[in-house]
Formats: C-alpha cells, sequence, structure tokens
C-alpha cells in the first residue's frame, strides 16, 4: 500500500468518526405523509456513536424505510409531510442542510443496486458523484482507483456493470457510496438478492471497511443470522416506533423480539433455550463459538 493511499485512509478514519462520539442523533422525531392518517415513525429517537455497525430490523411497514429517508435527507427535502423533531449527522442538521453536503455525509446503498449504477463502464460508474461535486481530475482518479480497490474490483474497471453479477453490482454501487468519502453508509436489506457465498463476503466486507476507515454503519436487514456476528447494535422497530435497542445478543434473547416481527436466527434460538437450561454461555453467534463454549463447560464437569 501506497503513502498517497495510507495518507487516504487516515483521513476519511477521521472523516468517519471512530471514537469521535456521535455521527447520528436522531430526537424525537414524527413523520406523517401527506393524505396519510397515521405517522409512519413515531416519537422516534436514537444515537449512534462513530465506527459502530448497527441493524435496523422489523416487519414490513413498521417505518425503517421513512427513518432511512429522514437520515438521508430525501425527506423533508423530497418527501413532504408532517416532520415533527429532527435528525442530525456528523455537523449537519438533516433539515437545514443541502443535498449536496448529506451526499458527502451520509451515502445509501439501494436494495437493488441496479438502480444506482447506470454508466457504460465500472469506473466511469463510480465516479459519477465525484463528477457532479466537481472534484479535480486527480483527487477523482485517486479516489476512484482507492474505491476500487478497497473494494477488489479494480479488475473490473472497464467492464459494463450489467455484464457482472450481483455480487459484483452490489459492489461497485458501494464503491460509488465509498468514493464519497461519507460518515455514515446506509445499507438497505443488502443480503436480499445475494446468494448465501456472496452474502458472507459482503458481511466480512463491511466488518472490514469499519476496521480500516472508522465509518459508520447502519444497516436494514432481515436475514439476521449473518450480520449479528459483526454489529454492535440491534435496533427492533414496530409501528413507527423503537421498541428493543441493545446488543444483539440482548436483544434476540428477548421474548418481546419474536413478537415484533423478527426471525430469530437458528443460532441464536438454540443458544437461548441452553441460557433457559442453565448453561452459563458467553457472547457470540457462529456455530464455532458455541460448540466451544459447550466443550468447555463439558470439560469443565
Amino acid at each position: 500500500m501506497g503513502i498517497a493511499t495510507l495518507l487516504d485512509i487516515q483521513r476519511w478514519k477521521g472523516l468517519g468518526g471512530n471514537n469521535m462520539g456521535e455521527i447520528l442523533r436522531v430526537q424525537n422525531l414524527s413523520f406523517r405523509y401527506p393524505e396519510a392518517t397515521k405517522f409512519a415513525v413515531r416519537d422516534f429517537d436514537l444515537t449512534i456513536k462513530g465506527g459502530e455497525i448497527v441493524i435496523l430490523a422489523g416487519p414490513s411497514g413498521c417505518g425503517k424505510s421513512t427513518l432511512l429517508r429522514a437520515v438521508n435527507g430525501l425527506i423533508p427535502h423530497m418527501y413532504t409531510g408532517e416532520y415533527l423533531g429532527s435528525v442530525s449527522v456528523g455537523d449537519h442538521k438533516v433539515s437545514e442542510a443541502r443535498m449536496s453536503e448529506l451526499a458527502q455525509t451520509v451515502g445509501l446503498l439501494f436494495q437493488n443496486p441496479e438502480n444506482q449504477i447506470f454508466m457504460f463502464s465500472v469506473e466511469r460508474d463510480i465516479a459519477f458523484g465525484l463528477e457532479n461535486l466537481a472534484v479535480p481530475p486527480d483527487e477523482m482518479r485517486t479516489r476512484v482507483d482507492e474505491a476500487m480497490r478497497q473494494l477488489g474490483i479494480t479488475d473490473l474497471a472497464q467492464r459494463a456493470p450489467h455484464e457482472l453479477s450481483d455480487g459484483q453490482k452490489q459492489r461497485v454501487a458501494l464503491a460509488g457510496v465509498i468514493v464519497m468519502r461519507p460518515r455514515l453508509i446506509i445499507l438497505d436489506e443488502p443480503t436480499s438478492l445475494l446468494d448465501p457465498k456472496t452474502a458472507v463476503e459482503l458481511v466480512e466486507l463491511v466488518r472490514r471497511l469499519r476496521d480500516e476507515t472508522g465509518i459508520t454503519f447502519l444497516i436494514v436487514e432481515h436475514r439476521l443470522e449473518l450480520l449479528v456476528r459483526i454489529a454492535d447494535r440491534l435496533v427492533v422497530m414496530s409501528e413507527g416506533r423503537k421498541v428493543l435497542d441493545g446488543g444483539p445478543e440482548e436483544v434476540l434473547a428477548d421474548e418481546r423480539a419474536a413478537a415484533y416481527g423478527i426471525s430469530i436466527p437458528p443460532i441464536s434460538r438454540l443458544r437461548n433455550q441452553l441460557k433457559r437450561d442453565g448453561l452459563p454461555l458467553e457472547n457470540g453467534f457462529g456455530p464455532d463459538d458455541l460448540a466451544e463454549e459447550l466443550n468447555r463447560e463439558a470439560l469443565g464437569r
């Protein structure tokens, strides 16, 4: 890794906010769409620290999409309605910031990557956001090359995005987000279109990006069995409100989680049952973690 690359990563690590306190603060947020009779989000509070990986889960229609729109500025700048409370990302109050400012602070990876890749080559697609900000060509080239390196897609630079696999498209779309060097990246159901192997690779990529850059991730996901292994927190929504918030194991062990529509991963169900049976198990989500603990418990008896 060259000196320029190291300096870029250190600069981004500073922007990312590792150990820099709060990156996202949602205070008493309520939002109701025009003509709607109910608030999509109601009295919602959430604080996320720099460098955290936070999962947002809940049944369809619980308000997750509305919350994401409020975080990245689509609400209230694009979607109007009754807006109460406040959302701040980094130094920006979302309702008062320009969308161009928010685009450099909050990045969003759509559920379907094809919704955000549309240029004729991978490198042009990744550079699109920088071109809109009139970033100087030399800096643009450096940032695009670095994003492709971090995502492992340098060999795809001249390929047409529509020719790629779903996993490759996901990486190209994420590179287009990363190249903007946001402080917070939102992933909307990132594993929903991926096969199991590619989903595991994406989860490990998120972990590595957080560790290397200090970037903060807010991830909406139903398939929790992979992401809970790298997440710092699991936040559950129901009917527009935050109903659970804590460490993933703590939340998944809460009997209310299933009642709120959360699909408890099989390994977590087994761990919960063993704990209820009196085994003093520690934190951990992988089968290997559980097997090691059970073996240690058996040898200790």
